[in-house]
C-alpha cells in the first residue's frame, strides 16, 4: 500500500523533522530576502498523455513571474514511488514544503501540517467543494486541500441497450431487468462486477452507497457491517451473481482493469468505471458507443456517488508559510484548476472551476461526473487505519459473492480490522 510508508515513519517523523526543519525547502542556497518552496507532486501522465511535468511547470514559471522573490522546485514522482520519497525526506527531517499525493491522515496525526486556514487567503478557502473539504478533515481541522477529484458512474454500451430495447436503469429492478434481458442476448457480461484484489474497495463502495448504507455513519465513524450493508450485498449476491448476470468470471476473481477491458470490447454491456475512462475509450482502437449514468439506486431516490481524490499537504515550516499561502492562493485560481481537470478527465475541486466547466460545452464529456461533484461520497482517509481497511476489503469482500458466501459474516470479519488493524 502507498500509505504503509508514511505510517512506518510516522513515529519518527516529528522528532527527525523538529530537528531538521531549519534545512526544510531546500533554502541553504537562496539570496538573502529571497524563498525557495521545494514541492513533490504525482504523476497522472501515461504512455499516450503528456505525464504532469508540463502542467508544473506552466504553473511554477506564471507564479515566479508575479513572485519574482519566491523560487519553486518540483519534483514529479510516479504514483508508485511518491510516498515512499516523501516518507524518507520526512525521517531525515527534509520534508518538502508541499506534497501533493492521495493521503494527509498520518502526517496530520503527527502534527506535522498546516491547516488550510493557517494558509490559504478566506476565498480560495471557500472555493472549495464542500464534500471534498470534509473529506479533508481531521478532529474539524482542515489538513487536506482537494487538487483533483473524480467519481464512479455507470457505463452501458449504447448498442447493446438499442437493440434490445433499453432505456439506462435508475433503479435495481430496472437495473436487474436490463441485465437479464441483455443475458438472453448473449451478451457475456451483462454488468461486470470487479470485486478482485485490484480495487475491490472502490466497487464496493458504489453499491453500498446506492443502498444507502456506506463504510462510515452519518457521524464519520466506521459502520461497515451495518444491515443497510448487509442487504445491500445480499441482494447482489442473490440476484444479479447468483443468475449469472455479472459474467463467466467470479466478481472476487474479476479486476477492474478486465472489466474495463471487456467494456472497450463491447463484451460487457455495463460497468462502474470513474470518469478516467472516457479517456480510455477516446484512446482504444475499439469505438465502443457509451452513455454514462449514476450507479441506480434501491428505489430510484438520489444517493451519494463515490468519488476519489487527491491531495495537497503543507509541512510545517515557519520560515515558508507565508510562500507557502501564495502559492497555494496561486495554484488554486481557475485556470490552473480547470486545466488539470481537463487534461485527465477529472473534476475541479472549486466551486467556480466546477461552474465554468459545467457552462462550456468543450467539457460535455464531464458533465455527468460534474452533476454529482456537490453529493460525493470519499472513501474515509482521514481515519489512520484506512490502508488496513481497505486492503482487508481487497482480500475479503468478493468472498461474499461465491456460492456459499456469506455477505454479513464478510462485513463483519472487514468490521473488526477498524478495530484491531488486523488485515
Amino acid at each position: 500500500m502507498r500509505q504503509n510508508a508514511r505510517m512506518m515513519v510516522a513515529a519518527t517523523a516529528a522528532l527527525a523533522l523538529a530537528a531538521g526543519l531549519s534545512g526544510c525547502g531546500g533554502n541553504a542556497g537562496a539570496e538573502a530576502g529571497s524563498v525557495s518552496l521545494t514541492v513533490v507532486a504525482t504523476n497522472y501522465g501515461d504512455n499516450v498523455h503528456k505525464n504532469s511535468e508540463g502542467y508544473w511547470g506552466r504553473l511554477t514559471l506564471a507564479f515566479t513571474a508575479e513572485h519574482p522573490d519566491i523560487d519553486v522546485d518540483v519534483q514529479v514522482y510516479d504514483p508508485g514511488e511518491i510516498d515512499e520519497k516523501v516518507a524518507e525526506l520526512v525521517e531525515q527531517g527534509r520534508a518538502p514544503d508541499i506534497v501533493q499525493t492521495d493521503g494527509y491522515s498520518e502526517y496530520a496525526a503527527e502534527g506535522l501540517l498546516y491547516s488550510a486556514d493557517e494558509l490559504l487567503s478566506v476565498p480560495v478557502q471557500a472555493s472549495f467543494v464542500p464534500s471534498l473539504v470534509d473529506a479533508g478533515e481531521m478532529d474539524r481541522r482542515q489538513y487536506g486541500l482537494p487538487f483533483t477529484a473524480s467519481t464512479r458512474l455507470l457505463y452501458y454500451n449504447k448498442d447493446l441497450f438499442a437493440e434490445a430495447g433499453l432505456e439506462p436503469p435508475k433503479t435495481w429492478d430496472e437495473l436487474l431487468v436490463a441485465a437479464r434481458q441483455l443475458k438472453t442476448r448473449g451478451v457475456t457480461y451483462p454488468i461486470a462486477v470487479p470485486l478482485g484484489p485490484e480495487e475491490a474497495e472502490a466497487e464496493t463502495l458504489m453499491w453500498l452507497l446506492s443502498g444507502d448504507g456506506g463504510y462510515t455513519d452519518s457521524t464519520n465513524n466506521y459502520d461497515i457491517a451495518s444491515a443497510a450493508n448487509v442487504e445491500t450485498l445480499t441482494w447482489l449476491k442473490e440476484n444479479l451473481v447468483d443468475e449469472g448476470l455479472t459474467g463467466p468470471v467470479a466478481p472476487g476473481e474479476l479486476n477492474r482493469d478486465a472489466a474495463v477491458q471487456a467494456f472497450l470490447t463491447g463484451d460487457a454491456a455495463m460497468v462502474n468505471g470513474p470518469l478516467s475512462l472516457i479517456r480510455q475509450i477516446d484512446d482504444s482502437s475499439d469505438s465502443v458507443p457509451y452513455g454514462s449514468v449514476p450507479l441506480p439506486s434501491r428505489d430510484g431516490e438520489t444517493t451519494p456517488t463515490m468519488g476519489t481524490a487527491d491531495w495537497v499537504i503543507a509541512f510545517k515550516n515557519d520560515d515558508h508559510r507565508a510562500a507557502i499561502g501564495q502559492f497555494l492562493d496561486f495554484l488554486y485560481g481557475d485556470k490552473y484548476v480547470i486545466e488539470q481537470a481537463a487534461q485527465y478527465e477529472l473534476l475541479p475541486v472549486t466551486t467556480p472551476a466546477a461552474d465554468a466547466m459545467r457552462a462550456d460545452k468543450d467539457h460535455r464529456s464531464l458533465w455527468n461526473g460534474l452533476d454529482t461533484l456537490q453529493n460525493l461520497q470519499l472513501y474515509p482517509v482521514a481515519e489512520t487505519n484506512w490502508s488496513q481497511v481497505a486492503t482487508a476489503l481487497r482480500r475479503r469482500v468478493g468472498g461474499a459473492m461465491t456460492p456459499n458466501g456469506n455477505p454479513k459474516a464478510v462485513l463483519e470479519s472487514i468490521a473488526a480490522v477498524t478495530k484491531d488493524g488486523t488485515s
